[in-house]
């Protein structure tokens, strides 16, 4: 019923969120980038990866007509995109600067909402781009949004476990306690409504780290007061569930769990349509098409599924497995870097958009071992006088050599704030390690809330962490050793 039509691996760290248009595919990740496919052959298109994140991306959905994608993130911005050129058309910060974990726009484009994890939701003038409120709507962190298809009402949850019901104005209709134990994760209204009277019915998903999915319905009565009624509590899946979606037609409803698993289930009746297991480790963000039987999956794993629902003969889902895939860049081909040619290091320059560079590198004949040992000094010295561009182009080759098989950093080597290897690793108030340069610009940024809890940090002092350091350093080494391994015995 549900078979997988191909894998996109092109992100450097986990999968955050996974958006459908009409037309297109995006995802967002850990590592700053959203990257945007055509959902014709699933090939990326040539202004992706999308970059203008400080931090990494936490959240990302288009516009209904899909003319505009959105994106937020821990550096406290709503970045709205062209989906057609990839251009910025705005961006818009959180008057507080507080980390973005959520974001939503209204069907009809009007409004557009942000959760903040200061327990606060902006909500702005979308046409205009101008903030009509920053309200504070829960005590704890913003972590869920959506809007009803009406676009007069949303909902927001967080991770002490409510789940809450405002109008346009960010007037509270309806609080349900506890709705999760632990803390809500997600929630999605379906498309679909019933008008019975004066009396307009909704359906609502919600999910979280309770490990269940609840399917509530939503009653609005003209002169009453709003109600949120459960109607069902779905429970397959044995882990936190973190992710939920309805299908268009509001018949299937989707939800990926912590167990690694996406679970389909008719939205009717609750039952279990097809566990799908495909992913090797947390399911973060499940998608589905408006216009095209399909689904997307994203993962811890730094990969996204996707899948066609209904029966497809072998040889058309092997030919649109194929078509998925794309070209695939050098590096996850298999080869080392330190074996690709002058023409894998030009092709590779051109996909990570950095093609002011390729004449350079053409004309300095730098093939893969000679960019592999690329650093700050070489790069000057080959001309390259921009200080932005050189760092550009020193963290993609960091994070291409992540990408060698056996080479990826252990998690605790990076830093939670920048997802990079640590050089200084510090150890914070709040019991977490970052690199020095990160967590300092963070005190500074008048974050006085640790990056990975919101809670206040007791103190700015930073102290520093000497055995993670010499972990590290001793893990580099090995990386080292085993590349010099890998050439001499290519030489012999």
């Amino acid at each position: 019923m549900v078979s997988l039509i191909c894998t996109l691996r092109h992100h450097t760290d986990e999968v955050t969120c996974c958006a459908f248009s009409p037309s297109l595919l995006a995802t967002s990740s850990g590592d700053k980038t959203l990257r945007v496919y055509t959902t014709a052959d699933f090939s990326e298109l040539p202004f992706s990866p999308l970059r203008g994140h400080g931090y990494g991306v936490h959240c990302c959905c288009f516009s209904s007509c899909g003319s505009f994608l959105l994106s937020c993130s821990t550096d406290g911005s709503v970045i709205v995109w062209s989906a057609e050129t990839g251009e910025v058309k705005a961006t818009l910060e959180h008057p507080g600067r507080s980390p973005l974990r959520v974001c939503a726009l209204a069907p009809d484009s009007s409004l557009l909402l942000a959760g903040a994890c200061d327990g606060t939701a902006a909500l702005w003038d979308f046409r205009s781009k101008t903030l009509r409120r920053c309200a504070t709507v829960s005590e704890a962190s913003v972590v869920a949004c959506c809007f009803s298809p009406c676009a007069q009402m949303f909902v927001t949850g967080c991770t002490r476990g409510d789940l809450k019901l405002w109008d346009a104005y960010t007037s509270l209709l309806h609080a349900e306690k506890d709705a999760h134990d632990l803390g809500v994760t997600c929630c999605c209204f379906a498309a679909q409504f019933i008008v019975n009277g004066c009396c307009v019915e909704f359906r609502l998903a919600s999910c979280g780290q309770d490990s269940q999915l609840k399917i509530w319905i939503v009653s609005q009565r003209e002169g009453a007061a709003c109600t949120m009624k459960l109607l069902q509590t779905l429970t397959s899946q044995t882990a936190p569930v973190l992710s939920c979606a309805f299908s268009s037609d509001g018949e299937w409803v989707v939800s990926g769990s912590v167990d690694k698993s996406v679970a389909v289930y008719d939205a009717s009746l609750g039952t279990v349509l097809q566990t799908l297991k495909q992913h090797d480790r947390y399911v973060t963000t499940v998608a589905l098409s408006p216009t095209f039987p399909w689904i997307a999956t994203g993962s811890m794993d730094r990969s996204v599924n996707v899948w066609r629902i209904g029966d497809e003969d072998d040889s058309t889902a092997e030919s649109k497995e194929t078509q998925c895939q794309g070209r695939k860049l050098p590096g996850h081909s298999g080869l080392l870097l330190t074996d690709w040619s002058e023409d894998d290091v030009q092709t590779w320059l051109r996909d990570e958009g950095l093609v002011e560079l390729v004449s350079v590198f053409k004309a300095n004949n730098i093939d893969g071992p000679e960019l592999s040992q690329l650093n700050k000094e070489t790069a000057a010295e080959l001309g390259i006088e921009s200080v932005g561009l050189r760092g550009r182009l020193l963290r993609r080759i960091e994070a291409l050599k992540a990408e060698q098989n056996g080479s990826e950093a252990p998690d605790e080597f990076l830093c939670p704030i920048t997802r990079e290897l640590m050089k200084d690793p510090v150890i914070a108030a709040d019991g977490y390690s970052y690199e020095r340069e990160s967590i300092e610009s963070w005190i500074r940024g008048k974050n006085k809330t640790s990056p990975m809890t919101n809670l206040p940090l007791q103190t700015t002092l930073l102290t520093p962490n000497r055995s993670l350091k010499m972990a590290i350093t001793r893990w580099k080494s090995n990386q080292e050793l085993r590349v010099a391994q890998h050439l001499i015995t290519k030489a012999d």
